[in-house]
């Protein structure tokens, strides 16, 4: 995979915008900054992020038949943390190709999705280490719980298509709640084509949120 640049708003999103154009997450490129964002005064002498993405070579090939295991594996995992979490669910494989994707479906599952979806971030982090572990190679997965991923992208983008309204209309910046760094990510990606509105995030840690603000001219 050949590198890329990307330019964005700030540093932040244009690394962000990376990993969703191609794929990858945060640790499996290099980033080289080119040009840093600037603020500018009242709009005047501001600057876009410029970025270079460069994409880490696996050490090794994969084989494809550890592909292939991955499904079973990572399928054993879920149904194994289920059982010691005492959830009852049923693993459903959503695609068989890279990257994996499962549905864990049943009655009452909201304790595996937990506030904002840290849980189920967690129950997806720990899956793949334990299946990294037992396969001694990396595969991207993504796992899911009734669809909570999908249904909350979809209100995320409404969302962001609101505040970008409402900030046109009332000319003053939003302040979104605090989220996880992918769903800051949909935000980001939604009105990253907007011709009058921009992003960026603000905070620390758990408390990191998006601000939706005019665009300078």
């Amino acid at each position: 995979m050949e590198e890329i640049e990307i330019v964005a708003t700030t540093v932040e999103q244009a690394i962000e915008k990376a990993e969703a154009q191609l794929g990858l997450s945060r640790d499996q490129f290099k980033v080289e900054v080119m040009i840093e964002e600037k603020a500018g005064v009242l709009g005047l002498g501001s600057r876009d992020a410029v970025i270079r993405v460069i994409p880490i070579e696996p050490e090794r090939a994969r084989p494809e038949p550890v592909e292939r295991a991955g499904v079973e594996v990572a399928a054993n995992v879920l149904d194994t943390l289920l059982e010691l979490l005492g959830v009852t669910g049923e693993v459903e494989v959503l695609s068989d190709e890279i990257p994996l994707s499962f549905d864990i479906t049943g009655e009452d599952l909201g304790i595996l999705i937990g506030r904002r979806g840290q849980t189920l971030a967690s129950l997806e982090y720990i899956t793949k280490l334990i299946v990294t572990r037992r396969l001694e190679a990396w595969l991207p997965l993504s796992v899911d719980v009734a669809g909570y991923k999908k249904r909350r992208c979809d209100s995320l983008q409404r969302l962001a298509m609101y505040l970008a309204e409402q900030v046109k209309t009332k000319r003053g910046a939003i302040t979104m709640e605090p989220m996880p760094a992918g769903e800051r990510r949909i935000v980001h990606l939604a009105l990253a084509d907007n011709p009058d509105v921009t992003t960026h995030s603000i905070g620390e840690g758990e408390s990191r949120k998006v601000v939706v603000m005019l665009r300078q001219s």
